[in-house]
């Protein structure tokens, strides 16, 4: 329960509102070691702390990145810290995704506006060991242009990795935006995919994942490989406080990725 210190290593801003923060032992030292889809607890000294998902690459933990939109007193902080600044840490936490399982098939990424950041570290672990994988499909939709993370690396991520990214947004004018409009739900249809060994992997907000089930569904995916992320409502991190409960989980504890033929009963259920 107790945060280990880290400090700022350096910051940058990913589209309005959201900021990336690389962090490290304030000592230097150690190895945070952890699994894409696991998430920490980010404390700002004096105010409170947030659960925010690990988002850089986990071949290098020395150095842990986190991808923060700002949407209340304690993320604004966050995305406020400077270089140098310090924060506390609790973690790693959580289930996360099943790289090793998807491994000899087609692996689909289905994500949402900062849905994207808890499936960021999926891309690193495949990217590193692309042969284990047959086709990655990456697709992606944000409500604007402005609103699209990463954009300086995406396009590494099509270029020399043999990955097929898709990107859309909701909303553009044509003088800012060529692509894609649309859902991002929409792609799922154009999608290169073989049904029978396809894993898919989806994080964004909730209505979005639920149509994006769907879309799979309509595609073959069976409903034992389909992994969504659940991030909603943690805040002690160790089901302690009840907060995330999710019928009879608990998503820091059991989750935040869950199987979609274990959860799909509690999704259906109205104001759960």
């Amino acid at each position: 329960m107790a945060p280990t210190p880290f400090r700022v290593r350096r910051t940058r801003r990913e589209s309005r509102g959201v900021v990336t923060l690389e962090i490290e032992r304030a000592a230097g030292a150690g190895r945070a070691g952890f699994a894409p889809g696991q998430f920490n607890m980010l404390y700002v000294f004096g105010l409170g702390e947030a659960a925010i998902s690990i988002s850089g690459d986990p071949s290098t933990p020395e150095v842990l990145e986190h991808t923060v939109r700002a949407v209340g007193s304690v993320t604004e902080a966050l995305c406020g810290l400077r270089r140098g600044q310090a924060l506390g840490v609790r973690g790693p936490f959580g289930i996360g995704w099943p790289v090793g399982e998807a491994a000899g098939g087609d692996l689909v990424i289905v994500a949402g506006g900062v849905g994207l950041p808890p499936l960021r570290p999926v891309l690193y672990e495949v990217l590193a060991h692309r042969g284990r994988y047959r086709r990655v499909t990456v697709l992606y939709g944000a409500r604007t242009p402005a609103d699209l993370l990463y954009q300086r690396e995406a396009p590494r991520w099509r270029r020399r990795f043999e990955v097929q990214l898709e990107t859309t947004v909701d909303a553009a004018t044509p003088e800012s935006w060529r692509g894609h409009v649309g859902a991002v739900t929409t792609l799922i249809a154009g999608a290169a995919l073989d049904p029978a060994t396809t894993t898919a992997m989806v994080c964004g907000p909730e209505v979005m994942m639920r149509f994006a089930i769907a879309a799979l569904e309509v595609r073959g995916v069976p409903a034992h490989r389909i992994y969504l992320s659940m991030e909603r409502n943690m805040k002690c991190a160790v089901g302690f406080c009840g907060r995330c409960q999710f019928g009879p989980e608990f998503v820091c504890r059991d989750g935040p990725v869950f199987r979609y033929d274990r959860v799909a009963p509690l999704l259906r259920a109205r104001e759960l």
